[in-house]
């Protein structure tokens, strides 16, 4: 089945541009708004590659409904079964699904210390390869 990958990498362009924009905001309004729309992208993205990869993984399966009740973790473990990802990109999958919430959650004015933004730039980088095998994939 072929995917289209185009509202993925969107998300994941804009998440770079937000993550850029927060290195260098200069006040704590511009942080705060360029933190709001980072955590924003970044549900999104993750939310859309769980989506693209179900979509992938329903070869493997058969019928197209066993795939869609795979829960978001079990996609990226299935994934890396099936060698479309490693298991070491999994396991980042995994942590990425479990970081979310924290990284939304208003009440938390810290939430973009170091380690949040080099998840969020792993996050990036593992995005981009999954979009890159994705559209590899529909090349096969």
């Amino acid at each position: 089945m072929r995917t289209d990958t185009t509202f993925l990498r969107s998300c994941i362009d804009r998440l770079g541009a937000c993550l850029d924009a927060l290195a260098v905001a200069e006040d704590e309004t511009a942080r705060r708004l360029t933190g709001e729309a980072l955590a924003s992208y970044f549900e999104v993205a993750l939310e859309q590659s769980g989506k693209l990869l179900r979509k992938r993984l329903a070869a493997w399966f058969a019928s197209n409904r066993q795939a869609d009740r795979l829960h978001f973790k079990d996609l990226f473990r299935h994934a890396a079964k099936h060698d479309l990802i490693t298991p070491d990109a999994a396991e980042r999958w995994l942590g990425y699904r479990d970081a979310v919430d924290g990284l939304i959650d208003p009440e938390n004015d810290e939430r973009f210390d170091a380690a949040a933004l080099e998840l969020l730039a792993s996050f990036l980088a593992d995005a981009k390869s999954l979009a890159d095998m994705l559209d590899r994939t529909n090349d096969e």
